[in-house]
């Protein structure tokens, strides 16, 4: 590949005033048509979107003596193109920009932003794998999560988090339409490619109104130097804005995380698999983490990860939280001692801290000393924003969700979320409204339909409940947590013979496998069998069941608050404890 940059720096001598962007792309045209090419299906150059161009044609012939000591990617049985093609395109290219030179020289500098407006917010877009082959995309991504990462850690600049900027990964959206959905100013954008210990990066800045190119650079290491490679990057960036960094930012950027290369690719893979929430999914992750820790025992991120594998296997109900938790525990407080400034693991013990500890001072102040780490942590935002609903503080939990949102504007998750802190402040209307936009843009994700079905049931819109509960129960496989919301909506409906057969269905299903009580509460509530939803919720204080926490603000239990043994039991779990 021939970058963008090398055009720049190779064709136009130091002063020259040109509308670079213009010129090259009138350039490859009639470079395209001298050869009878095309841009759609290309036999001799092809277009790396918005990154330079690539020398495709079978090469044959003995290989030069001294050969290019780049990387180039693998396209067998091809040879790579010789020392020689790279001249061969730049000298074709450097002709026809003779032609158009008329068109390109300007009376004015190459276009520079004079804008007074400061760089504040941004996107890293996932960086491009450019190898050849897939599974280098777990490497493309952990590079790109690893530079999100450090620029995130700059309080003065807003970064979305990666589970929204993943959305774009190969798409052909212009920059300026992505920095509008996200409501951000810049996008950095660029490429990975791998061959053996080799990696080459190319990223660049560019501001999204009006699109302009304010920083780009190419660079070459081994792999032992990638994570201080994505230093240098956030550090030029940071200077490239002009933003202001406190002393401790500049420590932190500074300060590079070493690993060993091979620990790293199982990380950036433990990553990908976690996305995916399922249990087959977090399962795999599990194994990457834990072989990560097995070749680098300090990787405090791998420590960290591993961590946030057993908090979803207990809220979900993958495992039983007496199982699940304890080993999270261990995990974050390994991830500590070796970073202890590591916002993510901080933001991991507070969620552990609150749901399963049930220490609610002590996990706020992990949630503030989190956001205080990181402010562009979107998660610590998210789960901050939980903690306020619980304790009623419902307008400042309103207010961390939408940052949460804010950072992470595309996460079905968050804006589910969102919903929730109007569904516990009792504004109905309003969260209705907020999960119908997330059903909107992602009409499969299964929580969303759980929580639209309770705020119809509140609303006493049953028809409509029933029929989004049925949804996420079918959409989630038949999980405990969807059937005893069902079973609940079924009892105020008055289809007690339908409850029953789902309540059926869950005990014979905690025969085969871990079904919290706290879901069979639920299921139970639904017939206002009180003894029965009691028995169950004592056992779920047993169990240190997570969702037990939600008694304190969940609608569905005010029939019975002024009962001695729910009071009890909201004491045992409750922030007054």
């Amino acid at each position: 590949m021939v970058t963008r940059e090398e055009f720049q720096q190779q064709l136009w001598q130091a002063g020259t005033f040109v509308d670079f962007e213009q010129s090259l792309n009138a350039a490859m045209k009639r470079l395209r048509a001298a050869l009878g090419d095309s841009a759609e299906a290309p036999r001799f150059v092809e277009t790396l979107s918005r990154l330079g161009y690539r020398f495709i044609a079978p090469v044959y012939g003995a290989e030069p003596a001294v050969r290019e000591p780049e990387i180039s990617p693998p396209r067998p049985p091809a040879a790579s193109p010789p020392r020689i093609l790279r001249h061969i395109v730049l000298g074709a290219l450097a002709a026809a920009l003779v032609v158009t030179a008329g068109l390109a020289i300007r009376s004015r500098p190459h276009p520079v932003d004079t804008s007074a407006t400061p760089i504040r917010s941004l996107v890293v877009l996932p960086m491009k794998n450019l190898s050849g082959y897939p599974e280098n995309d777990y490497f493309a991504d952990g590079m790109t999560d690893e530079l999100r990462a450090q620029l995130a850690g700059v309080s003065a600049l807003r970064v979305i988090s990666q589970t929204s900027s993943s959305h774009y990964k190969g798409t052909s959206k212009a920059l300026s339409e992505i920095a509008r959905e996200l409501d951000v100013q810049a996008v950095v954008e660029g490429s990975v490619l791998r061959s053996g210990d080799r990696v080459r990066i190319n990223v660049q800045l560019v501001k999204a109104s009006p699109e302009h190119r304010m920083w780009g650079h190419s660079y070459e290491r081994d792999l032992r130097g990638v994570l201080k490679l994505q230093s240098d990057v956030a550090q030029a960036i940071t200077s490239e804005i002009r933003v202001n960094l406190t002393a401790g930012e500049k420590a932190r950027l500074s300060t590079v995380r070493v690993s060993d290369p091979e620990a790293h690719l199982d990380y950036a893979k433990g990553r990908y698999y976690w996305n995916e929430r399922t249990e087959e999914g977090l399962r795999k992750a599990v194994q990457y983490f834990q072989e990560a820790i097995r070749k680098d025992p300090a990787y405090a991120l791998a420590y960290a990860g591993l961590a946030d594998c057993w908090i979803p296997m207990a809220w979900y109900g993958y495992m039983p939280p007496g199982e699940a938790f304890p080993q999270a525990k261990e995990a974050v407080k390994n991830a500590l001692k070796l970073d202890p400034m590591l916002a993510e693991a901080h933001t991991t013990l507070a969620f552990i801290t609150l749901y399963y500890d049930w220490d609610w001072a002590a996990a706020e102040r992990e949630f503030l000393l989190a956001i205080k780490l990181n402010p562009n942590h979107a998660n610590a935002h998210h789960w901050y924003g939980e903690y306020l609903s619980l304790v009623g503080r419902n307008e400042a939990a309103i207010q961390q969700s939408q940052r949460a949102r804010d950072l992470d504007p595309l996460s079905s998750i968050i804006n589910t979320w969102v919903g929730s802190r109007y569904f516990f402040a009792r504004r109905y209307d309003m969260a209705i409204e907020q999960y119908r936009s997330v059903l909107e843009r992602d009409p499969g994700f299964v929580p969303v339909h759980v929580t639209l079905g309770q705020a119809y049931e509140q609303k006493g819109m049953l028809r409509e409940a029933i029929a989004e509960l049925r949804r996420s129960v079918v959409l989630s496989g038949r999980s405990p947590v969807y059937l005893a919301a069902l079973a609940h909506a079924y009892g105020v409906a008055g289809r007690t013979d339908d409850a029953a057969k789902l309540i059926g269905e869950l005990q014979e299903l905690s025969g085969r496998r871990y079904v919290s009580s706290f879901d069979l509460a639920i299921a139970v509530l639904g017939l206002e069998d009180k003894q029965r939803v009691l028995a169950s919720l004592e056992r779920a204080v047993e169990e240190r069941s997570p969702r037990l926490l939600f008694v304190t603000v969940d609608p569905r239990f005010n029939a019975l608050r002024s009962t001695p043994r729910f009071k009890e039991v909201v004491g045992r779990v409750g922030p007054s404890s």
